[in-house]
């Protein structure tokens, strides 16, 4: 589901605060910016705001983010909600004992970790990132979270890239966007 399709008048102007930035990191890559939302104060406060209106009264646990950009929309969402934060890292960033699920990238493999314990069996999750394009880490961090027994709600992300199909590596889980682009 997408917030474009709803008619939020938010929303265009959450996209219109998105820089596209060609060939970064590499030739024919069209790079989506959210660091220009972040210093736009009201494309950011409508980004958390949508998102918090669509999870206040749904009894969510959990919001989880995801390294890096998840850590970003993730905490201000969870304050609003009543929710705990839990970040998803890279390998070795986190403190502790870890459990961790590794996912294929185009040359190689990656990882992400959580606490152990950081969320219990049953509890509301929603996953939260910036974008979902290939959808490798958000597919890898709904297999984390099946393996302590989460419920996961929903995905939310900022952005979708459309042609990469990444909603495909999701399980079947609800994926909720606000702004998608096609053609990348």
């Amino acid at each position: 589901m997408s917030a474009t399709k709803h008619g939020d008048p938010r929303i265009q102007y959450i996209s219109d605060s998105i820089r596209a930035i060609p060939d970064f990191p590499h030739k024919g890559i069209m790079f989506r910016d959210v660091t220009t939302l972040l210093l736009d104060h009201k494309a950011f406060k409508d980004t958390i705001d949508i998102f918090v209106e669509r999870y206040r009264d749904q009894k969510i646990d959990v919001i989880v983010g995801i390294e890096a950009r998840g850590f970003i929309f993730g905490p201000p969402i969870a304050l609003a909600i009543g929710a705990k934060f839990v970040p998803m890292r890279k390998p070795r960033k986190l403190p502790g004992p870890v459990i961790r699920q590794e996912y294929s990238l185009e040359y190689g493999t990656d990882c992400i970790e959580m606490h152990v314990g950081a969320i219990e069996k049953d509890e509301r999750v929603v996953l939260i990132d910036d974008l979902i394009a290939t959808g490798g880490t958000l597919g890898a961090a709904i297999k984390l979270l099946d393996q302590v027994g989460a419920e996961i709600v929903e995905c939310g992300c900022l952005i979708e890239l459309v042609d990469l199909k990444g909603r495909e590596k999701l399980s079947g889980k609800p994926l909720y966007i606000l702004v998608e682009y096609e053609g990348e």
